[in-house]
């Protein structure tokens, strides 16, 4: 049965639009003059919290949020038990407020005598890289079953720089609420996640347990009206849009905004009405004076959206194929890695990558600075391989040396030169004695930088779309949490994956099973080891790696250079007939760069 508010609020938006609240947190430091988390009020201060939603209703809001933004247990430190009762106090006390609201109808103070909604607040954690995204996630779930308990019929995730987060959460309350997402973007029209307004709205518009979709904070109303603009929603989803006052300046490590722009808010937040907004309100800085001005002053009467600019701008593409996949049919696919050098001389590379011209391999690979030690940049190289050679080519990109900014200059850059297939990875750390004067970026992980990719084909690459996979480590512990990344990796929008290689009977079942369960198109890893004293480098030093004892006991201490390449052939050969039946295809990586061996490999 559809919830009582879920209907009201659909029926009500059709006829006019709605206005939702201001800010809590900026208002509520600027009245009481404290540093304390506004959330802790809940409990300490309810009077405080009364307060101000029932100003914020006399000011003319007709949703209003429960002051529950960083109600969680990572912003608050409490435990789990103390943040289900803050909860639980924030959502009591916007009902009350809304309630007295109801009982006061036609008093003097009362904005429109109409009923007011109440949400359920929830804000984006910044601590995903404390908590891991399995752990936030079960807690947005745990969140959100305790508004419903309490007859929540209303959410607000707002704040947000993709869905990652509260997929699970969406599930959770299906239909049993209005839901409304809204994301938080820069001036430029990307998130902290590096995703664009426009893909932003696009994923959220594909979610049917999302109601309404829009954005909140990050900037001012002139630049939000820019954004709006690129949101392309298309079908009955609702567009809200709650900006910030404006940008604050910082004082005694607060932000402070200036409020001598009440009426210019008002006015920009009404062209945003008539660009299309829903539902309209504030962010940061916003106060019940904001509210006030937008009620008196912005049009909320229906007008008729403009269909064309609802429409994804990404559908119907006519998109040529440039993936080495092109043509290629049910071929098993070769792919081949040549490590970038450690330093500027390239010539053994170059020997090996005109080796291998003639040999049928589909693709080469460039890896990005594995094991965080410097290498040529693999892009650069890549190209260089291109242009001399005339083979497909696929650098690895990783996230750990470079932000979002850096890695589309990348991708574009990469792309105006032609190569058009990528290996994604989240990439190996800085090692230990390093980081001192080295540090990390990753500002996300491998699925983060799919999506942005995914995004950039849509808006930047147009009729050439890049192909990008992944890589999978069968040999991880918990099987069923690598199928998942695997899985997420083809919502992200991979086409294939790249495996750790392959030298035991157990690794290639494992593998089998990621193809049952998610239907992937793998290319098996093969790596030939050429000596005991490799074998053993790897088994010790290298992670992912899956090298037993009879792996080991192929190799002597004494073989030579040719009785080890051909234990290593052999040991190929063997782990590509236990794939066989599932392999769409072999990616191959020689020690020291010894590619002639692949022609004895892959002979009868």
């Amino acid at each position: 049965m559809i919830n009582v508010t879920v209907a009201a609020v659909a029926q009500e938006v059709k006829k006019r639009k709605l206005l939702m609240d201001g800010a809590f947190g900026t208002y509520y430091g600027q009245l009481y003059d404290t540093a304390e988390l506004p959330e802790l009020a809940n409990m300490k201060y309810p009077e405080r919290v009364l307060q101000i939603h029932k100003e914020y209703i006399k000011a003319g809001a007709r949703i209003l949020r429960t002051n529950t933004f960083a109600t969680n247990t990572y912003a608050l430190h409490l435990s789990w038990e103390e943040v289900r009762e803050n909860l639980k106090a924030g959502y009591r006390l916007a009902k009350e407020a809304a309630e007295d609201a109801k009982s006061e109808d036609k008093e003097p103070g009362r904005a429109d005598g109409k009923a007011v909604y109440v949400a359920a607040d929830i804000g984006q954690s910044a601590h995903y890289q404390q908590a891991g995204r399995e752990q936030l996630s079960e807690e947005y779930v745990r969140i959100c079953q305790t508004f419903l308990d309490e007859g929540a019929e209303l959410f607000v995730f707002e704040t947000f720089s993709d869905l990652e987060d509260i997929r699970d959460a969406l599930t959770l309350i299906g239909d049993k609420a209005f839901v409304i997402v809204q994301f938080s973007v820069n001036q430029f029209g990307y998130s902290q996640s590096g995703l664009s307004v426009g893909k932003l709205a696009s994923l959220a518009n594909s979610i049917k347990e999302i109601d309404a979709i829009g954005l909140n904070c990050g900037v001012g109303p002139g630049h939000m009206k820019q954004m709006f603009k690129k949101l392309n929603i298309s079908g009955e989803k609702i567009l809200t849009a709650l900006p910030n006052a404006g940008y604050p300046h910082v004082v005694s490590n607060r932000m402070i905004f200036d409020h001598h722009n009440v009426v210019y808010f008002a006015d920009k937040v009404g062209e945003i009405a008539k660009e299309g907004a829903d539902i309209i309100g504030g962010c940061c800085g916003t106060t019940p004076e904001y509210i006030r001005a937008m009620h008196e002053r912005v049009s909320f009467a229906r007008e008729e959206k403009e269909t064309a600019a609802r429409k994804a701008d990404d559908e119907n593409l006519l998109k040529k194929d440039h993936s080495f996949f092109a043509g290629k049919g049910g071929k098993k696919l070769i792919a081949v890695e040549l490590a970038p050098p450690l330093g500027s001389n390239d010539e053994n590379l170059m020997d090996a990558a005109h080796l291998l011209q003639k040999s049928g391999v589909d693709v080469l690979t460039f890896p990005d600075s594995p094991s965080g030690r410097t290498r040529a940049d693999s892009v650069l190289m890549a190209e260089k391989v291109a242009r001399e050679t005339g083979m497909c080519v696929m650098p690895h990109i990783c996230c750990r040396d470079k932000n979002a900014i850096a890695m589309r200059s990348q991708l574009l850059g990469a792309h105006i030169n032609h190569i058009y297939n990528f290996l994604v990875v989240t990439g190996d750390p800085v090692p230990g004695m390093a980081r001192s004067s080295v540090k990390s970026v990753f500002n996300f992980d491998s699925v983060g930088l799919m999506r942005i990719i995914s995004d950039m084909n849509g808006e930047q690459f147009g009729e050439n779309p890049v192909c990008y996979g992944g890589a999978i480590n069968q040999n991880r512990r918990n099987l069923e949490v690598e199928i998942g990344r695997v899985m997420k990796k083809l919502d992200a929008g991979a086409t294939f994956f790249l495996t750790q290689p392959v030298s035991t009977k157990e690794s290639a079942d494992r593998l089998r099973i990621i193809k049952q369960e998610t239907g992937a198109r793998i290319l098996c890893g093969i790596m030939p080891f050429v000596s005991l004293k490799n074998a053993l480098f790897m088994k010790n030093e290298m992670t992912g790696i899956d090298v037993n004892d009879e792996v080991l006991a192929r190799y002597r201490a004494d073989m030579t250079r040719e009785e080890g390449e051909a234990a290593g052939i052999k040991l190929a050969k063997e782990m590509m007939a236990l794939t066989d039946d599932f392999a769409d295809g072999y990616y191959f990586s020689f020690p020291f760069n010894r590619v002639g061996m692949l022609e004895k490999i892959l002979s009868e």
